[in-house]
């Protein structure tokens, strides 16, 4: 059973992502354990349907999550799309 993956809040963080993600077959655990090793992921649920992940990311602005799922997540080797959600403040 997956559980959810907390890291403490660096000092700073100031934008949050929500990042779906979608792997291919088979996939789900080997992505799911890479992500773990992301340090900006500070939390991490297994979901069912269209999106097997979700990633909570937090970072110092939005251009930065941009980068990390760009060059980290999608990077990750069974990731097949991401949809990425940006908290917003009213």
């Amino acid at each position: 059973m997956y559980e959810a993956y907390l890291q403490r809040r660096e000092a700073g963080s100031t934008a949050i992502g929500f990042v779906l993600i979608g792997t291919h077959p088979t996939k789900e655990k080997e992505v799911y354990h890479a992500l773990l090793a992301i340090k900006e992921v500070v939390e991490l649920y297994p979901l069912f349907g269209e999106y097997d992940l979700i990633a909570k990311v937090e970072a110092s602005d939005y251009d930065t999550i941009g980068e990390i799922v760009v060059s980290k997540i999608r990077a990750i080797e069974g990731v097949r799309a991401t949809k990425t959600l940006a908290r917003m403040a009213f």
